[in-house]
């Protein structure tokens, strides 16, 4: 609880408007009420009043709406929506918001309260997730263009989506043309925007966020988009005090369900950043399957035998792997080694021939 306050601010927000449910010192509810969700609104109602406790739960207005209350002199808790979602028939804004009040005063640690990045640090994130929404766009388009071709007895060439626009207009059947060349033309559009944002990506990853990108980029498979993305979702590694501990922060370490004798080990948990998870996994996938020979390579693939299943394992455990590498490498500044097993092999076997 903020020093000095006693005051606790429940806020359940909602996109046009939000619920609000004040304790007092002793746990008493002394006002509930609604206000726009604006900043207007939020500066107006909560720019007078004493020091305070606001706790409000992740969400799309989370963002501004904590570095807003911040700003106007209160302390901010945001809260893991995971831990909210009690069970019960109850369910309303005025429940949610004191609901949200309530464990605040006395045990915050659980709600598992999150730390919302920087404006400067969204904005850049807003990048990101731009292409991602033109590269989704995209996908759609060139896949309902293959269908309809294909509904009609031919085939569209496989190629790179980058070109799809440009290498498989010519093979469009000519009654089909009125509806899928307004496809193509949008495809094209859509890839221009794609190049302009990965080009705005890359003079990030090499200026701004040049100290954090670069170590990450000596990893094969580990381009602009993934080391900036991975910069700009950890933030700062040193909140980090071991490198593993990333792996469970983006969800890539396995459920465990434990009571007595009875230990189940369900699937990872996809906690964190989803888009940051997929990313991580292309990387894998691509460090196993299209990659040079590395000491990465050779444990994936040794773990990938097996069969479909025992696959699918090894590249998510490559990406969880992936990740505590990236974190090592931009902490310490390392340079990286692909075949260091090999290299320490050596330099043992060196030494064992010409001890000194």
């Amino acid at each position: 609880m903020a020093k000095g306050s006693t005051l606790t601010i429940g806020i359940d927000l909602g996109d046009e408007f939000s619920q609000v449910c004040v304790l007092d010192g002793e746990g008493e509810v002394i006002e509930e009420g609604k206000l726009r969700t604006t900043e207007e609104a939020f500066r107006r109602r909560f720019g007078g009043m004493e020091a305070s406790l606001a706790v409000l739960e992740v969400g799309t207005h989370s963002p501004w709406v904590s570095r807003l209350v911040e700003s106007l002199g209160h302390e901010c808790l945001v809260a893991n929506p995971a831990v909210l979602h009690h069970k019960g028939r109850k369910k309303s804004d005025r429940i949610d918001a004191e609901k949200l009040a309530r464990p605040a005063r006395s045990e915050p640690e659980e709600l598992e309260p999150i730390q919302h990045a920087s404006a400067e640090v969204q904005a850049d994130m807003a990048i990101v997730h731009s292409r991602r929404c033109l590269v989704e766009a995209r996908t759609k388009l060139i896949n309902r263009s293959r269908g309809l071709v294909k509904s009609w007895g031919e085939r569209l060439p496989k190629c790179d989506a980058d070109y799809f626009a440009k290498r498989t207009a010519a093979f469009v059947p000519r009654e089909l043309a009125p509806a899928v060349e307004p496809l193509l033309q949008t495809i094209a559009l859509l890839t221009a925007q794609i190049k302009n944002l990965d080009k705005r990506i890359e003079a990030l990853a090499q200026g701004k966020y040049g100290a954090a990108t670069q170590p990450m980029r000596q990893v094969t498979g580990i381009g602009a988009l993934t080391a900036l993305s991975y910069a700009l979702t950890i933030r700062e590694p040193q909140r980090f005090s071991k490198s593993r501990q990333v792996g469970p922060y983006l969800g890539l370490t396995r459920q465990q369900d434990q009571s007595g004798e009875r230990d189940v080990e369900h699937s990872i948990s996809k906690a964190g950043n989803v888009y940051m998870r997929k990313l991580l996994i292309q990387s894998a996938h691509y460090v196993m399957e299209r990659g040079p020979d590395t000491d990465l390579k050779r444990w994936g693939v040794r773990k990938a035998a097996g069969g479909k299943r025992a696959k699918k394992r090894a590249v998510v455990a490559l990406a969880r792997k992936l990740a505590v590498l990236l974190h090592h490498l931009w902490l310490s500044g390392e340079d990286y080694v692909p075949l260091r097993q090999e290299a320490d092999k050596l330099n043992q076997s060196s030494l064992s021939h010409n001890p000194a």
